[in-house]
């Protein structure tokens, strides 16, 4: 489950930042690609320093949290390598 709480957050990241910073905006599906690969990524990487999959047994609040947090700064982040390695390539 969290995993995909991290690809749809990462997605929503991706889009946000293509929209906030029109430097890295590539269009809308190159966006939500790039953010959903950013969002499993970050997602992967909270999960191994431990911070992922706190819940016990039941709904963990902080977990979902931070996995919606690492997704969408992990969709922004891929998104802006992306964007750096397309406008280079153009050039």
């Amino acid at each position: 489950m969290e995993f995909i709480i991290s690809l749809i957050s990462g997605a929503l990241g991706g889009t946000a930042a293509g929209k906030v910073i029109g430097k890295i905006d590539q269009g809308p599906l190159i966006n939500a690609i790039a953010g959903i690969v950013g969002g499993g990524l970050g997602g992967q990487l909270l999960s191994m320093v431990g911070a992922g999959g706190l819940a016990t047994g039941g709904i963990d609040i902080a977990g979902i949290v931070g996995q919606i947090a690492s997704g969408g700064v992990g969709g922004g982040v891929v998104l802006a390598i992306v964007s750096v390695v397309r406008n280079a390539l153009a050039k």
